[in-house]
């Protein structure tokens, strides 16, 4: 079976507290919403302590337009998404050597903040020493839930070629798709929560003679996966497109459809697997928000604990949308243990799960 044996993250260079955010936040949104004051505890009651932006808080006071948008969307992916292969294939934590990009057979790319034909792999390409013979495979418009969806297509990649080597390098700038002019609950709500990171993965085949790679004692083993759409879901979350870029739909019903949508489609997962919830040692969980979290456990009847580490990467990061769950996975193949399970879960609009069933042997 496919293995994941190395990770590695790629931060954006701007740190901002969360309180100067929420300052920046009042200032925008002030002259909409009488009960600013009120709305603006979202800052403060998600636990967020601090993000990163691919531009400083000044860039924001500004109107850009959605040339100029993604025009740095497009400038800093090829940036910060060379940088997190550069260290997921040189990772001394992971790796017993480097692999050379030259040997990658194939890359995923996975982003929903901005658009780019050539895709962001081939600028990467002509960058950094590559083959000319690595298949680009680039997925837009998972929102959330990319990072496990790519990770999930790579795994099945791998069953297909199992001497194959894949990366999978998630990119997401939510801070270059912010509105100005859009005064939406909507709006504020992913202003308090979205953030920008890029991470990737090195997955690798059962034939691809990864033991002479993989520093670790124990890698996580992809075992199963699973992909669920809701039907008649379209409005919960996403992108509306408009003439200045893209403006958020977030459902405040997310929640709630987390925790009566959400636990059929993990038990269903789980028992086709031959395992139960108290199987599990790990949930390896995407942080939409501490609501989220807090609806995984509800649903799942699992122990707080077992959301520590997606917590604590919301709290120092925020919601980086899809790469956030490549950020969770690296700090536990930091610390898991040969025969530990793992559940790795994130949502998306569509609206739609991703579920991998992981082994550390």
């Amino acid at each position: 079976m496919p293995r994941i044996i190395s990770a590695a993250e790629a931060v954006p260079p701007h740190s901002i507290e969360q309180e100067k955010v929420m300052e920046f936040a009042e200032k925008i949104f002030n002259e909409s919403f009488s009960d600013i004051k009120r709305l603006l505890t979202v800052f403060q009651n998600g636990q967020i302590e601090k993000r990163h932006f691919a531009k400083d808080l000044d860039w924001f006071d500004h109107d850009h337009s959605f040339e100029e948008k993604n025009d740095a969307y497009i400038e800093t992916a090829v940036e910060l998404g060379a940088e997190a292969i550069t260290k997921c294939l040189e990772s001394s934590e992971f790796l017993k050597r480097k692999v050379h990009f030259e040997e990658i057979d194939a890359i995923f790319t996975i982003s929903s903040t901005g658009l780019s034909t050539p895709s962001i792999d081939a600028r990467i390409m002509n960058i950094l020493p590559s083959s000319q013979f690595t298949k680009r495979i680039p997925i837009w418009g998972l929102g959330c839930a990319g990072g496990a969806a790519g990770l999930s297509r790579a795994y099945e990649y791998c069953l297909a070629y199992p001497k194959a080597k894949v990366l999978v390098l998630s990119i997401e700038l939510c801070s270059l798709t912010f509105q100005r002019n859009d005064r939406s609950k909507s709006n504020l709500i992913g202003t308090s929560l979205f953030a920008d990171g890029v991470a990737c993965t090195l997955i690798c085949g059962e034939e691809s003679g990864y033991e002479a790679l993989t520093k670790k004692q124990s890698a996580p083993k992809i075992i199963g996966t699973q992909s669920t759409t809701m039907p008649d879901s379209l409005d919960v979350m996403g992108w509306d497109v408009k003439n200045e870029g893209l403006y958020v739909v977030f459902s405040k019903d997310i929640p709630s459809i987390i925790e009566s949508w959400l636990q059929p489609n993990v038990l269903r997962f789980l028992n086709a697997n031959g395992f139960t919830v108290s199987d599990l040692d790990h949930f390896i969980a995407h942080p939409g928000g501490k609501k989220v979290l807090e609806a995984y456990v509800s649903a799942l009847n699992l122990p707080e604990s077992m959301t520590n580490i997606s917590l604590d990467v919301l709290k120092e990061y925020g919601n980086m949308s899809s790469a956030t769950i490549l950020y969770v996975l690296r700090r536990f193949m930091e610390t898991a243990q040969e025969g530990d399970l793992g559940l790795a879960a994130a949502l998306g609009p569509g609206f739609s799960s991703e579920l991998l069933l992981m082994r550390w042997e």
